[in-house]
């Protein structure tokens, strides 16, 4: 049995469908269901069992998962990276990821779990390295303050002791199943209620040097996030911490073109930026005060170390994944 924390969350409910399609029955779901409504995120899913995040560390520290599971898959997280509560968010992202951590090095069993693109803060070359790190916030400080512990604990015992760990650092992840997360769901989802009720999208305007909309980021479609995952689960032999990103920075602007495009029927030919500015389809807002020196206007993963340790799928560009997450929200009943 596989173990999936954040498992009714945005990445961890994704894994859990693409698990329980594998196998059903075959993932033991932890989460924190204060907020209900994410159930429904796994409502379809065929999981075998389900513990609240809090009453599953008791059970863990007191031995009740001993030779339980074949494997941890370690999504829980608070992703909100305006947090201003850091003593919550240390213990929630930093001490819930030791305490699993060292569970699956005293059950040798695989650790796969959530680091970010955070940890890079407003830097300009992206790779997996101690000297190109630092992180904003402290959500981003969360994730390299363990990423930092197991680079000790590997120099320490040797990168091959014990059993597999991997990090894998997610870049901007968007797609189905985000919806719960509220305002630190993707631009996409943002932009596909936007026009829904506007008839046009929105996006930050000029700041930090870039041009309205100009901002660029590494967007990569969720199916691909759950992809890399299940490639490692399969190659216990790979251990690491690596870069989840498409290795291609694309402008915001982007993101809005897309999404007029797909839900713009009429539409056709497609429109350009500037044709969509002129109709006024797209907005641009002032930059947010609050979010001013503490915005990645730029990221792109390097992805090298992900390529070496033997992953060759492409991944879905921007015109291509928003388009099916277009079409997959619309699809969605309402609730």
């Amino acid at each position: 049995m596989i173990l999936v924390t954040g498992a009714a969350g945005f990445i961890g409910a994704n894994l859990v469908h693409a698990l329980s399609q594998r196998e059903p029955f075959s993932v033991f779901a932890v989460d924190n269901m204060s907020r209900p409504e994410k159930f429904h995120n796994i409502v379809d899913a065929e999981i075998a069992d389900y513990a609240d995040k809090e009453d599953f560390l008791a059970r863990l520290k007191a031995g009740e998962f001993d030779n339980k599971f074949s494997a941890v898959l370690h999504q829980g997280a608070c992703s909100n990276t305006m947090e201003m509560d850091g003593r919550y968010m240390m213990k929630n992202n930093y001490d819930y990821t030791v305490a699993l951590f060292e569970f699956c090095q005293r059950q040798d069993i695989p650790f796969i779990y959530a680091s970010s693109a955070a940890v890079y803060g407003g830097g300009t070359v992206f790779r997996e390295e101690r000297a190109l790190e630092r992180p904003l916030n402290v959500y981003g400080y969360s994730k390299f303050l363990f990423d930092q512990y197991l680079r000790r604990y590997w120099q320490a015992k040797g990168k091959d002791a014990g059993s597999q760990v991997v990090g894998l650092r997610y870049f901007n992840v968007y797609g189905p199943l985000e919806g719960h997360k509220g305002t630190m769901a993707s631009v996409p989802f943002h932009q596909f209620n936007q026009f829904q009720k506007d008839g046009k999208v929105r996006l930050f305007g000029a700041n930090d040097g870039y041009d309205a909309g100009a901002q660029m980021r590494d967007f990569v479609y969720i199916e691909d996030v759950v992809k890399v995952n299940l490639f490692f689960l399969d190659h216990p032999e790979q251990r690491g911490i690596f870069n989840l990103g498409t290795g291609r920075a694309q402008p915001f602007n982007d993101l809005a073109v897309a999404t007029v495009n797909a839900l713009a029927y009429e539409c056709k030919p497609a429109l350009s930026l500037q044709q969509i500015v002129d109709q006024g389809l797209l907005e641009y807002l002032p930059f947010p005060d609050k979010l001013k020196g503490k915005y990645q206007s730029f990221t792109q993963a390097d992805i090298a170390a992900l390529r070496a340790a033997g992953y060759t799928e492409p991944f879905t560009d921007v015109a291509t994944g928003v388009a099916k997450y277009m079409d997959w929200l619309r699809a969605q009943p309402a609730r």
